[in-house]
């Protein structure tokens, strides 16, 4: 934790040395001391620190300064940090001024120059201000800060990211704390930066207006070019299976590199909570599944690249050659796509203007706690949809789950049936669908028409919440890659037609269970056609497909 901080501000060079120095000899242990020869320069310097969440325990001003005086400066600095203790340099025909100071501007102390020796005239009397300072001195909070406003796409789309990677952060919603005074110092320190949300201001003091998940991710140190150009294993898609595969795959000797385009963990790790995942008795949130695979691949030297996204392959001979969307390249001899699925978009009037402000595909974990006491809707019937419902439940005054069929038994494990059906502000509306989504700037209203009667209900909504639907993203792969009329891609017995190899096969053996007509190139997980959608058998594929990969290399 950092140290709090010392300020003395004198525009005589000889006293700033002194002050500087005995407050270094007494406490320098516990404090860091900073020193300024002009008032204005201090000032800058305190709204430096405001921006980097330090904190200041003790300003020391000189009285007589040009330009600015020791009370005039103390005023100041006490509108960028209220908590600081404040105290004037003297001498003795400004002792009048200083009384004054004490009992009209808020000044804790004053001390006359020369003030040796400082066991007697200095040091007693700061041990008592520092004392009362640390008595209600709360730490700030060390790490990235987000100011932005809740129903702003680009505020939660950065949330998210952070939350997502496992980046530790500060979220501060302005119009949530817009009477807040610390908030509005922050805002006053930030000036016209301060119009350009989301800011992420980083712990060194710098900022980022209108930051953006790439340049956070640079910033904080995410991996996003490779450190070589190739590899015997390159896995694209960092779910579940993905991540098995680079565990498996690198704890067994291959050069392995994970591509993924948001964030390791896939939908899975959006999943507040899995509780039928092998081992794990009382559950795991999709978040520390992920977490804990990424250790464990990172530990056996698994290189991962994120946020980067692949665009297109090609082969060369043995080589699979991967272009990825900065237009750099990266080649394997074993190429392993375990993208997933996305959300399938919801089409009704109103929706795609309000993505990000109240209405959100996927989890939005981020947003469970700023749900409370408000009305969600869940669009779907899944497990992810009851999993999300589950958690809402837990803040929201009412959650609402919109289901097109006639039950939850078709889609749904029947231990989040049964949570659910014991959840008393947990809803099941079936045989509906969402018609409309209105509002201005935030998500009011949607409107639900219910199938078995064809009648339109327009109901209150804080956030709607959508989980429907499974699509593949594998645009990329066309041209080259086998896949079926809704995009997932063809493998194993899938290939073989009439007895048939697929076309341009040029090996004398038939696919293995897990690759693509292309030799070397397999698919796992949700984005195969045919798979089963769970977590613990997309592990399963990728750890599985490793041991074909092996028998390919060894053919290479």
């Amino acid at each position: 934790m950092p140290k709090p901080i010392l300020l003395s501000v004198d525009d005589d060079s000889d006293v700033l040395r002194a002050i500087e120095r005995d407050l270094r000899s007494q406490y320098g242990a516990d404090y860091r001391v900073i020193g300024s020869d002009a008032p204005d320069k201090a000032l800058d310097i305190l709204k430096q620190l405001k921006a980097r969440s330090d904190n200041v325990a003790l300003l020391l001003a000189d009285q007589r300064m040009p330009r600015m005086n020791g009370v005039e400066f103390l005023q100041e600095g006490m509108q960028i940090f209220p908590d600081a203790k404040r105290a004037l340099l003297t001498a003795y025909a400004d002792t009048s001024a200083a009384i004054s100071a004490i009992n009209e501007a808020n000044i804790n102390y004053f001390f006359m120059k020369p003030w040796d020796p400082p066991e007697d005239n200095l040091y007693p009397q700061l041990n008592d201000l520092l004392d009362d300072w640390r008595a209600s001195y709360r730490p700030a909070f060390e790490g990235i800060r987000v100011l932005g406003t809740r129903w702003s796409p680009r505020s939660y789309e950065l949330r998210d990211f952070l939350a997502r990677n496992h980046v530790p952060y500060q979220w501060i919603d302005i119009e949530l704390s817009a009477n807040d005074p610390e908030t509005k110092r922050l805002l006053d320190v930030l000036g016209p930066d301060a119009s350009n949300l989301p800011v992420v201001l980083f712990p060194d003091g710098t900022k980022l207006p209108e930051g953006a998940p790439a340049e956070v991710a640079q910033r904080v140190g995410l991996r996003t070019r490779a450190q070589t150009d190739f590899y015997d294993l390159a896995i694209i898609g960092g779910g579940p299976a993905g991540l098995a595969a680079a565990v498996y795959g690198a704890s067994e000797g291959l050069h392995t590199v994970m591509v993924e385009r948001e964030a390791p963990g896939g939908q899975a790790g959006m999943s507040s909570r899995i509780e039928n995942y092998l081992g794990f008795p009382t559950g795991l949130s999709g978040g520390d599944l992920a977490r804990r695979a990424v250790v464990q691949a990172q530990r056996f030297g698994v290189e991962i690249l994120s946020p980067q996204e692949a665009v297109s392959v090609r082969t060369e001979g043995s080589y699979r050659i991967i272009k990825l969307a900065d237009d750099s390249e990266i080649s394997c001899h074993a190429l392993m796509v375990a993208t997933g699925v996305q959300w399938r978009r919801l089409e009704a009037p109103g929706i795609d203007k309000l993505q990000g402000a109240g209405v959100y595909y996927g989890g939005g974990a981020t947003e469970a706690l700023s749900c409370k006491g408000e009305i969600v809707y869940v669009v779907g019937g899944a497990n992810s949809a009851g999993q999300a419902a589950m958690n809402f439940a837990k803040y929201a005054d009412r959650v609402v789950v919109l289901v097109r069929g006639e039950g939850l038994a078709a889609t749904m494990s029947q231990y989040l049936i049964d949570q659910i059906q014991q959840t008393p502000n947990i809803q099941i509306w079936t045989h509906a669908s969402v018609a409309e989504v209105h509002g201005d700037k935030k998500i009011e209203e949607i409107s639900v028409l219910c199938s078995d009667t064809n009648k339109v209900e327009r109901v209150p909504a804080s956030s709607m919440f959508i989980f429907i639907g499974a699509m593949p993203r594998t645009e990329w792969l066309a041209g080259l890659v086998e896949r079926d009329d809704r995009g997932f891609i063809l493998t194993g017995p899938d290939l073989i037609r009439d007895g048939e190899h697929p076309k341009g096969w040029s090996l004398d053996r038939d696919p293995f269970l897990l690759e693509t007509n292309v030799p070397g190139i397999f698919a796992v997980g949700d984005v195969r056609h045919g798979s089963v959608k769970r977590v613990a058998s997309g592990v399963g594929e990728g750890s599985v497909a490793v041991q074909f990969i092996h028998q390919y290399l060894s053919k290479v």
